[in-house]
């Protein structure tokens, strides 16, 4: 497990730090507009891309450009739904989505505004649609913003900081357990169970906001004389 590991990290070190840094950048960007984040792994590139990590400057340098990267790839995004959002809603695409998911990020955004944007960062499918739908609605650019930064601050923290510790750690004790790699590797697999289980958890919280109204369907759901007695057109016909 310890050469394999080795040979891995050693590969992932050898291509240059600019180079890396910014192909994880890039990553996350794709990962964050517009759609391309179902399909691209973001978080994976940026995952592997901090287990090069060497030294505070890197670290640093990692971090800021996986942010700049993520409020890039949202700003796309918005700008797509700002102006091209129901033609991309409507196209072979977007109906490959389902349109349960436009619907429940349209619904989720109505319903929660600001903190939507913010939690739908850590979600599957809605972190793609949100900043659409988001484009396609009248709120402005700045409130988006202040709403995403945060929430990507706090993103790219939590993986930088895992994959380079767990990392550095390994090749601390490397040389001296050989079952080191075990360690490594069940720091990563707990760390994307923790992070599976906390959108788990958000999804669950968060279902009532999505969700759509019984109420709504109420009126369409009844049939015969009740239906017509309450429709207020019918009244006034009657006068």
């Amino acid at each position: 497990m310890n050469e394999i590991l080795d040979w891995i990290l050693s590969t992932v070190q050898s291509v240059d730090a600019v180079t890396r840094t910014l192909l994880a950048g890039l990553g996350i960007m794709l990962e964050t507009s517009v759609l391309i984040g179902l399909v691209v792994p973001g978080d994976t590139i940026v995952l592997v891309a901090s287990t090069a990590v060497d030294g505070a400057g890197e670290y640093f340098a990692l971090v800021i450009t996986v942010i700049i990267g993520a409020l890039i790839g949202e700003s796309i995004g918005f700008g797509l739904g700002r102006w091209f959002g129901p033609h991309i809603q409507h196209s072979r695409l977007g109906q490959r989505l389902g349109e349960d998911n436009w619907q429940r990020a349209q619904r989720y955004l109505d319903r929660r505004g600001g903190p939507a944007i913010f939690i739908s960062r850590f979600l599957p499918v809605l972190h793609s649609l949100i900043p659409l739908t988001v484009g396609m609605s009248t709120m402005r650019y700045r409130k988006f913003i202040a709403w995403t930064i945060p929430a990507c601050v706090i993103w790219a923290f939590a993986y930088v900081t895992v994959g380079s510790l767990a990392a550095g750690s390994y090749r601390e004790v490397s040389r001296e357990l050989h079952w080191a790699g075990y360690v490594f590797v069940g720091v990563i697999v707990v760390f994307l169970l923790a992070v599976w289980g906390a959108k788990k958890l958000i999804v669950r919280s968060e279902a009532k906001h999505m969700a759509a109204s019984a109420s709504s369907h109420t009126l369409d759901d009844r049939e015969g004389p009740d239906a017509a007695a309450s429709d207020p057109s019918n009244l006034d016909a009657n006068r």
